[in-house]
């Protein structure tokens, strides 16, 4: 519908909300002049639409996860057991953003980053 290529999909049915992870420099596609592309896709699926540009490094993948809260640091540890966790330090007024209403936010994130870049958990410090 837009002509950006979808790697992953969310839907959350309870919130009435669909993400899209689109490929890395589609997110212009997927958004539209003014947001005119994204409008069209919500009213068509009749739910809120979110967008999230995907990315091959870690780090800049939960960034991008985390938006719009400014994030001062990311660290991704792996443990012995082989258990990847990542350690988001953000600046303390931004910590309600980037953990969202009920947990949406970091439960979307931990959701997507387990998906596309096998990490267990993210910690929001």
């Amino acid at each position: 519908m837009t002509g950006a290529m979808v790697k992953d999909c969310i839907v959350d049915g309870e919130a009435g909300r669909i993400t899209f992870l689109v490929k890395r420099g589609d997110m212009g596609l997927a958004i539209g002049k003014r947001g005119s592309t994204v409008s069209k896709v919500q009213k068509t699926v009749d739910k809120g639409v979110e967008v999230i540009e995907h990315s091959d490094d870690p780090v800049e993948f939960i960034t991008n996860l985390m938006a719009p809260a400014k994030i001062r640091s990311i660290r991704i540890l792996q443990r012995e057991n082989g258990q990847k966790i990542a350690t988001v330090e953000t600046d303390p007024k931004n910590k309600r953003s980037a953990i969202g209403k009920g947990g949406k936010n970091i439960e979307r994130a931990r959701l997507l980053a387990k998906r596309q870049h096998n990490i267990n958990n993210i910690v929001i410090k």
